[in-house]
């Protein structure tokens, strides 16, 4: 299988050094794209192929990733109108552009996905959320969950639901970051040295993950086992609720929403 990724970006480089970790495809096999090739450099130090010309770059790619910034989206797709074959998968991991989007420039005959997934993809841990339009067969879904699905967990949504995937999945993984940094520096009042506290609270919050997707089970039943009567933990976790913690991060998580309401509206 041949892969082309236009836009070597953060996610795009995430994605390229996913798959190759993975093993789903060799590193030969994969092209990216980005105007600056020097960029791109470290990649193809492993191998990858890169290209500043979007539409050489898909010629013989069986799949094509679009993991351009929202603003670009309209003019690559513009720029690979009459191109993309049917006997191509498109997949775009761009917010807030629909697959009706899409099709509204390529047609709608190409199969194309929505794909949204987080930065996590580098190290095959990501959470993916997959979206397809009608012009998608079994068999190219079954190979588009194939593959994300070998870069962490993968689910399938309606497209109705990917505005608030990216807020979720995509933005998830900042605000889980900013939760590790709060922590960590938190540490280094009681009494840590800064990468001391930076690991205990990494390895904590992926702790915590690993036992709620492994026992399928509520966060509140996990933290009922830690909270003792008159304890620290509850007492902890009671003033981060009176300086407004839940609040405040379901108000970011909001906010994120909003704001891809906005790139749909402008698209």
């Amino acid at each position: 299988m041949k892969i082309t990724i236009i836009g070597g970006g953060n996610l795009g480089i995430s994605i390229a050094e996913g798959l190759i970790k993975s093993g789903f495809v060799a590193a030969p096999e994969i092209t990216v794209t980005r105007r600056n090739l020097a960029h791109l450099s470290h990649l193809t130090k492993k191998n990858v192929q890169v290209s500043s010309d979007n539409v050489l770059a898909i010629q013989s790619a069986d799949l094509i990733i679009l993991a351009v910034k929202p603003a670009e989206v309209r003019s690559v797709l513009l720029q690979l109108q009459g191109f993309i074959t049917t006997n191509q998968v498109f997949i775009s991991v761009a917010t807030g552009v629909s697959t009706q989007d899409i099709e509204g420039i390529l047609g709608n005959e190409i199969a194309v996905f929505r794909a949204m997934p987080n930065t996590a993809i580098a190290i095959q841990e990501s959470m993916t959320c997959i979206a397809a339009n009608a012009a998608a067969t079994e068999l190219q879904t079954e190979m588009v969950l194939g593959l994300f699905g070998k870069l962490g967990l993968v689910v399938v949504i309606p497209e109705r639901l990917m505005e608030a995937a990216t807020v979720l999945a995509a933005c998830g993984i900042a605000y889980a970051m900013r939760f590790i940094r709060a922590a960590s520096q938190g540490g280094i009042e009681i009494g840590f040295e800064a990468a001391l506290a930076l690991e205990i609270a990494a390895q904590t919050v992926r702790g915590a993950a690993s036992l709620l997707l492994q026992n399928q089970t509520h966060p509140e039943q996990e933290i009922d086992k830690v909270t003792t009567p008159q304890g620290c933990t509850i007492a902890g976790l009671n003033e981060m609720e009176h300086q407004g913690f839940s609040s405040a991060l379901i108000k970011g998580v909001q906010t994120s929403y909003k704001k891809i309401a906005k790139i749909k509206e402008d698209f």
